[in-house]
C-alpha cells in the first residue's frame, strides 16, 4: 500500500532532513520533488497545489528557522499536512439513533460493495458487539444477493432474503421492519452498482435513500482508480448526502492518490480502508497512521491493535508456560506461529507497519515471501505427530516422504528445519532467567508480548538465514 509514493517521499525527505540549515533554495528543490511524487501517485491537482503551498509557507516561516533540527522540523510539517489532507482523525460510524441504525452502501459496479458489506458486518459484530442484519437491494444482479447470503453465513450474521422480483424500496423497508421486531442494532443495506451519469439509476437510489433515511450513507470506491475515485465520490455526493467513504482494494494501490484526494475534493471522511480479500481485512481509516506509513515511519498502533484482535491468546499463554517449564518448542508450535502470522495478513502486511521497512534493500524484501509460509505449513502438515514432536528423527528417507507429501523438495525440508532450529534456540533463551526481557530489549520493544511475532519474521527467522 502506497509503496511508490512512500519510496519517492522517503528518499526525497531523507536528503533534506540531514541538512544543518534550510534555505529557500533547498526547500524549493525538495518541494519540486514532492510535487512530482504526488503527481505520480495520481493525487488530484487542487490537492497537490494546496499541499505544496501549505508546506512552503510553514517551512519558510518561524517554525523551521528557530528549530534545533530544521530537517526534522520540515519532515514534521510534511507529516502534518499529509494528515490534514486526509482528514485529521478517524471519524467513526454514527450509530446513535433509534434501533436499528441503517447503513446504506452506494458505489460503482465492481468497487467491492457487497464484500465491504460483509467486512463491515463482521467488524461491527466483533469489534462493536452489535447485532447485525444484512440485506441486498441489488435486484439487477441475482449473484449479488447470493454472494451476500454466503458472506453472512460465513461471518455469522443474519441475512434478510430478497429476490429480483421485488422493488428495492420494498426490500429495504421489509428488512428494517424485521430489524425492529428482532431488536437488531444495525441493518446494512447493499445497493446495486450504478454510474453517476445514469439518471434513472441515480433517481432510484435517491428514492431508496428518501424511503429508508439511513443514519450513514457510505460510498464504496476502488482505491486503484486514483483521483478518479475522488471525482466519482464527488458526483455521488451531489446526488446523495454521503456521510463517509470506504476505500477498497488499498492493498493493491501502490500510488495512494485516492486516499490523499477524497477528503479534499468531497469534504467527506474516509471511514474505513479495505486491505485485502478476507472478511477481516477492513481497518478504520486513521489519517495520522496512514501518513506515518507513507513517510516510512511505520504504524505501530495499528500493528498492536491487530495483534490484540488476531493473536490466539490462549495458545500464546500455553506456549509461554510450556517454554518456561523447559518443555521445549516443537514443530507443532512452529506451525501455530506460522498460522498466526498468516492470520495477521502475512509478513508483507506486517512489514508495511514497521518503521524503517521501506528502507530495506530489495534483495531482503524479495526473501520475505508469504508463499513460503504456506509451503512451510504444508511441509509440517506432511509430518507425523511423532516427527513434529521430535524433529531430530527426520533423516534421509523421512525427508523424501515429507517432500513428496507436501509437493516440495528435500532442500525445502532442510531449510525449514534450519529455520526451526534457529527459532528453537531463541525460545530457549526466552525460557532462561530474564530471557523474555532480554529478548524484548533486543527487539527494541517493538514486538508486543503474546507470541504474535514469534514466527519466521522474528530474530533467527526469515531474516536470519
Amino acid at each position: 500500500m502506497f509503496e511508490n509514493l512512500s519510496d519517492r517521499l522517503s528518499q526525497t525527505l531523507k536528503n533534506i532532513t540531514g541538512k544543518g540549515r534550510l534555505t529557500e533554495d533547498n526547500i524549493k528543490e525538495t518541494l519540486r520533488e514532492v510535487r512530482m511524487a504526488l503527481l505520480e501517485a495520481d493525487v488530484a491537482l487542487p490537492v497537490i497545489k494546496e499541499f505544496i503551498n501549505n508546506v512552503k509557507t510553514k517551512s519558510l516561516g518561524i517554525e523551521v528557522s528557530k528549530s534545533l533540527n530544521p530537517g526534522q522540523a520540515f519532515l514534521k510539517i510534511v507529516n502534518a499536512e499529509l494528515v490534514s489532507a486526509m482528514g485529521e482523525a478517524n471519524e467513526s460510524l454514527n450509530l446513535a439513533t433509534q434501533k436499528p441504525a441503517v447503513i446504506m452502501m452506494a458505489g460503482l459496479q465492481g468497487a467491492g460493495k457487497t464484500t465491504s458489506v460483509g467486512k463491515l458486518a463482521k467488524y461491527l459484530k466483533e469489534r462493536e458487539k452489535k447485532k447485525v442484519l444484512v440485506v441486498s437491494a441489488d435486484v439487477y444482479r441475482p449473484a449479488a444477493i447470493k454472494q451476500l447470503e454466503t458472506l453472512a453465513e460465513d461471518i455469522g450474521v443474519e441475512f434478510f432474503p430478497s429476490n429480483v422480483e421485488q422493488k428495492p424500496v420494498d426490500i429495504a423497508n421489509g428488512a428494517i421492519a424485521h430489524g425492529k421486531l428482532q431488536f437488531f442494532d444495525v441493518v446494512i443495506l447493499d445497493t446495486a452498482g450504478r454510474l453517476h451519469v445514469d439518471s434513472d439509476m441515480m433517481d432510484e437510489i435517491k428514492d431508496l435513500h428518501a424511503a429508508v433515511n439511513p443514519i450513514e450513507t457510505l460510498f464504496v470506491v476502488d482505491a486503484m482508480t486514483g483521483q478518479d475515485a475522488a471525482n466519482t465520490a464527488k458526483a455521488f455526493n451531489e446526488a446523495l448526502p454521503l456521510t463517509g467513504v470506504i476505500l477498497t482494494k488499498a492493498d493493491g494501490d501502490a500510488r495512494g492518490g485516492a486516499a490523499l484526494s477524497i477528503r479534499n475534493i468531497t469534504g467527506k471522511p474516509i471511514k474505513f480502508i479495505g486491505t485485502g480479500e478476507k472478511t477481516d481485512a477492513l481497518e478504520p481509516f486513521h489519517p495520522d497512521r496512514i501518513a506515518s506509513r507513507i513517510l516510512g515511519m511505520g504504524d505501530i498502533l495499528s500493528l498492536i491493535e491487530e495483534v490484540e484482535q488476531k493473536v490466539d491468546k490462549d495458545k500464546a499463554m500455553k506456549l509461554a508456560k510450556k517454554v518456561q517449564k523447559g518443555k521445549g518448542f516443537d514443530l507443532e508450535d512452529f506451525r501455530d506461529q506460522l498460522a498466526q502470522m498468516r492470520n495477521m495478513g502475512g509478513m508483507m502486511s506486517l512489514m508495511g507497519k514497521l518503521p524503517g521497512m521501506s528502507q530495506l534493500p530489495d534483495n531482503v524484501k524479495d526473501k520475505v515471501n508469504d508463499k513460503q509460509f504456506v509451503q512451510m505449513e504444508a511441509i509440517i502438515n506432511s509430518m507425523t505427530p511423532k516427527e513434529r514432536a521430535r524433529p531430530d528423527l527426520i533423516k534421509g528417507s523421512r525427508k523424501k516422504r515429507i517432500a513428496m507429501g507436501s509437493g516440495t523438495q528435500v532442500q525445502d525440508i532442510n531449510r525449514l528445519l534450519k529455520q526451526f532450529t534457529q527459532m528453537q534456540k531463541m525460545m530457549k533463551k526466552v525460557s532462561g532467567k530474564g530471557g523474555m526481557s532480554k529478548m524484548m530489549r533486543g527487539m527494541k520493544g517493538m514486538m508486543p508480548p503474546g507470541g504474535g511475532f514469534g514466527g519466521p519474521g522474528g530474530p533467527g527467522g526469515m531474516f536470519g538465514r
